[in-house]
């Protein structure tokens, strides 16, 4: 295993499940320093800190609803103080359901746009000055093929999805010259705890339609995530959006 992370402190929003547990271990196994955040300190974030431990890294928590602005902000902080600076802020944190637009209440588009697109713009706004200050930083946004292609039952999500990808272009062009490089990843169809609860004809639907013929793995959407944050693999990638979708949308 390389060791490309040596010395870089890492934050993950959503980190105590699917993703975003996953990269936070990948990025401990590479050496960095990792804060781990999720909703509430569950054992599902004691066993992802254990898991980064056990690979030989630093791991915090640093709980809080990042849709909520003083959550959010006292995530960020936390990952500065405990692990002295911030060099990388994955946006992970996100919720996904459906529901028909002519039955989707505004309580349920609010949630998912909180949930989905307005964390994003909270932890990034408070992490963005110190990456500036130090000259040296990367987010990673993780957004949605949906966000390109849509689907039934999925307006709310497509939509905060599309945000993410509008709001990594535009942070990307204010802050790549600051040494600050802004990218996205858009995973498709993943087998995680959030699409177990997805309805099982859409989801046999949405495995017919794939080329590659089935869902991906959490470990085969984390090098995405990992080359956008590793310098120099990935210092020519600036407001891109990657997208290992199994096929689902070929942009």
């Amino acid at each position: 295993m390389t060791q490309r992370f040596e010395g870089r402190r890492v934050l993950v929003t959503g980190g105590s499940r699917g993703i975003g547990a996953d990269v936070a271990v990948a990025f401990a196994r590479e050496g960095a320093a990792v804060a781990v955040n999720g909703r509430s300190r569950s054992d599902a974030l004691e066993d992802v800190l254990r898991r980064c431990e056990e690979a030989g890294a630093t791991a915090v928590a640093a709980v809080g609803d990042v849709s909520d602005a003083e959550q959010a902000a006292q995530a960020v902080r936390t990952a500065q103080e405990r692990l002295g600076g911030l060099d990388v802020l994955v946006n992970n944190a996100g919720t996904l359901n459906e529901s028909p637009l002519v039955d989707l209440e505004l309580e349920q588009w609010d949630a998912m746009v909180a949930s989905d697109l307005r964390s994003v713009y909270l932890c990034t706004h408070e992490a963005l000055p110190g990456m500036v200050e130090q000259g040296w930083g990367r987010v990673i946004n993780l957004t949605s093929q949906l966000a390109v292609k849509g689907a039934p039952g999925m307006a709310h999500y497509s939509a905060a999805k599309a945000g993410v990808i509008g709001f990594t272009r535009s942070v990307a062009r204010e802050v790549a010259q600051e040494g600050v490089l802004v990218n996205a990843v858009a995973p498709g169809p993943v087998e995680t705890d959030m699409t177990d609860d997805l309805d099982d004809d859409w989801k046999q639907q949405k495995t017919a339609e794939l080329p590659l013929g089935r869902f991906a793995r959490v470990e085969e959407i984390t090098p995405s995530v990992l080359l956008l944050a590793a310098s120099p693999d990935g210092d020519v990638y600036v407001g891109q959006t990657l997208h290992p979708n199994s096929g689902d949308v070929m942009p």
